[in-house]
């Protein structure tokens, strides 16, 4: 398998994942797709990943309180926000929204943790800012300070801003015992950390239509994916395997329009390209161009 192919599976699986949690919206009730979610990963990862856990249980023990954050950040708060926002949102608005994970991630570590940021960096969250703001007032900006933004694109900035945090504190803490075993310790302790939403559920019944989204969401999303993206890390680097994410909100416009007929207005192209330039720009991944077309000026 061609390197390129582990990030670009990955993000096509999260893309597929996002048009899942908008069709699950009528067919699952959110606590219940919360909570079923990561367990069904648990049963699935406990086989393989209990036995290596067992023997490092002591040297874990001073780490839980930082995993309880991170379960909390990337799997309860982040998920969970997506599939209440796919209530009132688009899938397609979803994938937008996103795409600003890194974009936040760079705010985030500027202003809480003052890391200095490039003039081409600030420049990339202008143009996002733009964006999003062109996006959710679906091509009248101004429109959101009369009529307030939609209800499920606020939860969807709140759970990017959320996973935003938790990437810059698992980078930050390097947890020091393998992805496998970091994402099962997280796994088990999301499925913790939900049970009380769960119990609050309307129903925690499964149709015979939510039961292989719930499969899809357990087991591809949540371990697949992982799995590629981090092939993709080993492989590629993470500079080069975070350009990929831009990717997501591409593939999933392109999913919601063919699967669930949702309808790709101007405004998304617009709005996601302002918000991928951004991010773009904040990542450093257009700074070679730009660098040519300045040698080229002079």
């Amino acid at each position: 398998m061609m390197p390129v192919l582990f990030p670009l599976v990955a993000v096509l699986i999260w893309a597929a994942n996002t048009v899942v949690s908008k069709a699950a919206a009528n067919v699952v009730d959110p606590a219940a797709m919360s909570f079923y979610r990561w367990l069904i990963a648990a049963l699935v990862l406990t086989p393989f990943c209990l036995k290596a856990l067992w023997p490092q249980r002591a040297a874990l023990r001073p780490h839980l309180p930082r995993y309880v954050v991170l379960a909390l950040l990337g799997m309860v708060l982040y998920q969970c926000l997506a599939y209440y926002a796919a209530h009132s949102t688009s899938a397609t608005n979803m994938g937008v929204i996103c795409a600003l994970i890194p974009l936040l991630g760079l705010l985030l570590n500027g202003v809480v943790f003052r890391q200095r940021v490039s003039p081409a960096a600030m420049l990339g969250v202008a143009l996002s800012l733009a964006g999003v703001l062109y996006l959710l007032g679906k091509g009248d900006p101004a429109s959101l300070w009369s009529g307030g933004m939609n209800h499920g694109d606020a939860l969807m900035l709140v759970g990017a801003t959320s996973y935003a945090l938790y990437g810059i504190l698992f980078r930050r803490w390097a947890p020091p015992f393998g992805q496998w075993l970091n994402l099962y310790v997280q796994v088990l302790l999301a499925v913790l950390l939900l049970t009380p939403l769960a119990l609050s559920a309307d129903s925690l019944a499964i149709s015979p239509r939510g039961v292989p989204l719930l499969l899809f969401a357990g087991i591809a999303s949540s371990i697949l994916a992982a799995y590629f993206w981090m092939r993709g890390l080993q492989q590629l680097g993470s500079e080069r395997t975070a350009i990929f994410m831009n990717l997501l909100p591409l593939f999933t416009a392109l999913l919601a329009s063919l699967t669930l007929g949702e309808t790709i207005h101007p405004y998304h192209w617009l709005g996601g390209g302002l918000i991928l330039l951004g991010v773009g720009l904040s990542q450093g991944a257009l700074t070679p161009l730009l660098r040519r077309w300045r040698l080229g000026v002079a």
